[in-house]
């Protein structure tokens, strides 16, 4: 059977043909932006080694343009408009690095609009437009890459698309912010209470002035979005995301869960159960001696449950110039090298061909059931008793039921562990306890994950 030749090589005996470079425009020469171009420029050859093709910036588009020409030089065309290098002619693929949701989703509709592959690091614009970016990409014929939208170092959208593409994926959980995961880090190695581990995070830089997308789990959500979508075959919802961020959370709750036996991390959970799919992100109680557990710092870590891979376990940094850099490139290099091949033979967008994905219903938060950990306060040692007999009155499978410890600022305190229980059941049991004369102030509850293979 006929078959078109390959551009990449020449008609006489296969020999390699030298392509052209990809051009690139950017949009952002931030952070992301010149860490890119540093790492682009220093291993120029090695990338060209791999892709089979150079890798050019040609156009940058910045608000500061003189403070650009220091990170470009002389060579890059500057401009302070970002839609002339979405729809740039000698631009064949954007990058796009500037954040935010409004003006980014009209430069990378108008890119693919014009033919131009888009390579992004914006989980938000993906999170809460992903549809339409993925339908229109589809129907112009270019790619969307996003691999430094999550987990940034880590390749874990290669891995759920490619690595683990013959598994029945059951479930995908992580430490997927790295600016939470130092803060709740040196409150338990540090004893810092939650404002301070929050200055120090913002004075180290890895926390920004306005912190709230990370504190409050909002960005964690939006990159659980993209992994479920990636894991399960659905579309990228991120409205459906059940989201508790770290801003409640005390010192006294980070005693209490070493006296136990874990620690607390903000975890991102996407999970198959038989009545639909958890997608939730919430601070939750892992076992100490669970690798999970040892993700400190601004790290990250993410675990993926397959049916025929068993637990794999992905690990790496969770901020950074040039670590960001390094899977933005890694989605150039894909680029790269689809000169020749067909838009129905590239790895799709979701992982799945556009006409497999199908919305999963997710479950509400009530049915969602979980180990849980509770923290009464009481007026006595005493009145332990009373808060057993209500949790058994309620039906709630109690494991565990202690005494805290001696701390210096709350003396009288009922420790609890339950067994799997939906979040209804245990949210009436708050509540009924809440109204015992022997509980002396508000009950606190955190979720209990054990991440078993």
């Amino acid at each position: 059977m006929y078959r078109d030749p390959d551009p990449r090589f020449d008609s006489l005996g296969g020999h390699p043909v030298a392509l052209r470079p990809l051009r690139v425009g950017m949009i952002g020469i931030g952070t992301v932006g010149a860490g890119t171009f540093r790492v682009l420029a220093r291993n120029q050859a090695l990338i060209a080694a791999r892709a089979g093709r150079g890798i050019e910036v040609v156009v940058v588009a910045a608000r500061n343009l003189a403070r650009a020409r220091t990170v470009v030089g002389p060579d890059v065309a500057l401009i302070d408009d970002p839609m002339q290098v979405a729809t740039h002619p000698e631009v064949d693929v954007l990058v796009e690095v500037a954040g935010g949701t409004g003006p980014a989703r009209g430069w990378v509709l108008a890119a693919i609009a014009a033919g131009k592959h888009v390579v992004t690091a914006n989980k938000a614009l993906l999170a809460e437009h992903g549809g339409a970016i993925f339908a229109a990409a589809r129907q112009h014929g270019v790619a969307v890459a996003y691999e430094g939208a999550v987990a940034v170092s880590i390749p874990i959208i290669k891995a759920l698309r490619e690595g683990l593409t013959a598994n029945r994926i059951e479930w995908v959980a992580g430490i997927i912010n790295g600016t939470t995961n130092f803060i709740l880090s040196q409150m338990r190695d540090a004893g810092l209470d939650f404002a301070q581990a929050l200055a120090q995070a913002q004075a180290l830089g890895y926390a920004e002035a306005n912190p709230a997308f990370d504190i409050e789990g909002i960005d964690a959500a939006h990159k659980l979005a993209l992994l479920a979508a990636n894991a399960f075959g659905m579309p990228v919802n991120f409205a459906d995301v059940q989201v508790q961020g770290i801003t409640t959370l005390r010192q006294l709750d980070v005693a209490c869960a070493e006296q136990l036996g874990y620690r607390i991390k903000l975890l991102a959970v996407a999970r198959r159960r038989e009545g639909g799919i958890e997608l939730r992100v919430q601070p939750a109680l892992l076992p100490a001696t669970h690798l999970m557990a040892q993700v400190n710092g601004s790290m990250n870590g993410i675990l993926v449950q397959g049916d025929a891979s068993g637990v794999t376990m992905y690990y790496g940094a969770g901020a950074g110039a040039e670590q960001t850099a390094s899977a933005v490139i890694a989605d150039l290099v894909d680029v790269a090298r689809l000169d020749g091949t067909h838009a129905a033979q590239r790895v799709p967008h979701l992982g799945f061909q556009a006409h497999a994905l199908h919305p999963l219903p997710v479950l509400q938060h009530a049915a969602v059931c979980t180990r849980h950990h509770l923290r009464v306060p009481v007026h006595s040692r005493q009145d332990m008793v009373a808060v057993g007999a209500l949790l058994a009155r309620q039906a709630v499978p109690v494991e565990r039921l202690e005494w805290m410890a001696d701390h210096p600022d709350e003396a009288h305190q009922v420790l609890v562990l339950t067994g799997e229980a939906p979040q209804g059941a245990i949210d009436l049991a708050l509540h009924m306890l809440q109204a015992l004369p022997e509980v002396a102030g508000p009950c606190v509850q955190w979720r209990v994950e054990l991440l078993e293979g």
